[in-house]
């Protein structure tokens, strides 16, 4: 008897209802729908704002790199010259933390021993006796940065001179990590560096 009761026409009619309004339904569906593109959304959105981020950071740098060569051409800043505007390596690369500290980091020894941050002060004697590419250890395109000759030694009154600014800019997204780094490790490991480099080439005035 309840075999009968259970396989009635009016059960069946009520079970196919029921199936039909679950096929039906959308409760839900919106929350999944989301939960599945979510992450990769968000992951993108994090890629582009982190790549304006950095090319942001390579105008502040820029700007850096102008602020202080102005100043070392119009005599602010000089370096050996028995002058209250002297300023030692030390001194120089804190100012150059200053100027660029809204938006890059300098650790509390980047001033005295670079981590990050590699500043080139260098004289010459004509503009055609500058450097032109950006030093290497090697040839390799994604080769880590030769600073062995780098120097500090802002000239004097008309003397010709070259600031240049290099800063390893961090990456977190992996997304953008293949595609914005500039620096790889030669061992295979996942590379971060996107480095950002500032020049300025400029003619001391003749100051007193």
């Amino acid at each position: 008897m309840n075999s009968e009761r259970d396989n009635s026409p009016k059960r069946r009619h009520g079970r196919r209802r029921l199936l039909s309004r679950l096929i039906r339904s959308r409760d839900g569906a919106a929350a999944l729908e989301f939960a599945i593109l979510a992450i990769p959304y968000f992951m993108v959105i994090f890629a582009i704002v982190e790549t304006f981020v950095a090319f942001s950071a390579e105008q502040l740098l820029s700007n850096a790199v102008n602020e202080v060569a102005r100043q070392i051409r119009t005599g602010q800043i000089t370096y050996g010259l028995n002058r209250d505007t002297d300023k030692t390596e030390e001194e120089f690369r804190q100012l150059f933390c200053d100027e660029i500290s809204i938006l890059m980091r300098c650790s509390e020894t980047e001033a005295v021993k670079p981590e990050q941050l590699y500043l080139d002060v260098q004289t010459f004697t004509d503009f055609s006796k500058m450097p032109t590419g950006i030093p290497k250890v090697s040839n390799d395109d994604f080769a880590d940065l030769d600073t062995e000759k780098f120097i500090y030694n802002p000239g004097g009154p008309k003397t010709i001179n070259m600031v240049r600014a290099f800063y390893r800019w961090k990456i977190t997204a992996d997304i953008v990590r293949p595609y914005i780094t500039t620096i790889r490790p030669a061992d295979g490991s996942m590379p971060t560096d996107f480095l950002i480099v500032a020049t300025a080439a400029f003619q001391n005035e003749a100051y007193p």
